[in-house]
Formats: structure tokens, sequence, C-alpha cells
């Protein structure tokens, strides 16, 4: 098994409340998490980002603002068990903040993606795999700022 880190992306999709648009995997009912996926090979990070919340939530390009991007990848080590030639020991992922349109469509394809809904990034954060977990709080403390209705303190 590969002993390197998968080099990926990852978005938060925010919306006027301050809440994030998170994605419940479909292979392990329960696991909700934020898109993400990894970067082909010489595909900009960017580019990817997008790529990857239209293969997974159905949202276009078109339909995103791009609002920050945080400074440096945040990575996790998998459970051994959880390993792959895919993945290698673990992910390294540069995640983007995105607003969406108003009247854009949330339409995940078949595949990945069970179910979507709206939660509060510290609410998130407390359910996902506790791998992810410090990936998640620092996603919280960097963008809070950005995500919180105005006069809100952080979770």
């Amino acid at each position: 098994m590969s002993e390197t880190f998968r080099v990926g992306v990852g978005a938060l999709i925010a919306n006027l409340d301050g809440q994030v648009l998170a994605l419940e995997r479909s292979d392990v009912r329960g696991a909700w998490q934020l898109p993400q996926g990894g970067v082909d090979d010489g595909e900009p990070l960017l580019a990817a980002a997008y790529r990857e919340v239209e293969e997974e939530l159905g949202i276009v390009q078109a339909d995103l603002t791009l609002i920050d991007q945080h400074p440096v990848f945040l990575g996790y080590e998998l459970p051994p068990e959880l390993r792959s030639p895919k993945t290698g020991r673990g992910q390294c992922h540069r995640w983007f903040l995105f607003s969406m349109a108003a009247g854009a469509r949330v339409q995940p394809p078949p595949g990945e993606v069970r179910a979507h809904r709206w939660m509060l990034l510290d609410e998130l954060t407390a359910t996902v795999a506790a791998f992810r977990r410090p990936v998640y709080e620092e996603l919280t403390r960097y963008f809070w700022p950005r995500l919180r209705p105005d006069g809100e303190e952080a979770g």
C-alpha cells in the first residue's frame, strides 16, 4: 500500500444563514461531509473544486461564486482499514468557500451521494468521522467569520 497522501480539493458552499451544504455518502449511511475529491494530473486546484462540486452535487460553476480559500493544504491520515491504492495513507486538500446563486438547484447525480442538506459547520464538524474532525475544526475556525450571519458568535 502506498505511503503517500492523495492531493485533493474540498468545497464549502454557504447560504445566507451561515450554513454549508453537506452531503451524506451513499456507501456509508450517516456519514455526512463536505464535497471533496482528488485532483487530476495537471488540473488547477480551483478547476478541480468546481468539477467535484458538479460531480457530487450537480451544481455547475456558473452557479457558484468564490468567496475565499484556505491558505494551506489540510490533511488527515486514514485508519489502516480505510486506506486504498487510490487514497494511499491519507488525503491533503485545499479548501474553497463558495456562495451559490439564488435559484440554483442541487441535483446530485446517482452514485456517491445519498442525501444533502444545509447544516451549520460546527454541527457538521461534530458528526464527521474522527479522523476528519481536526480538518473540519480548522475550517470552522478559518471560515466562520465569512459564514456567520451578522452579529452571531461562533458556536
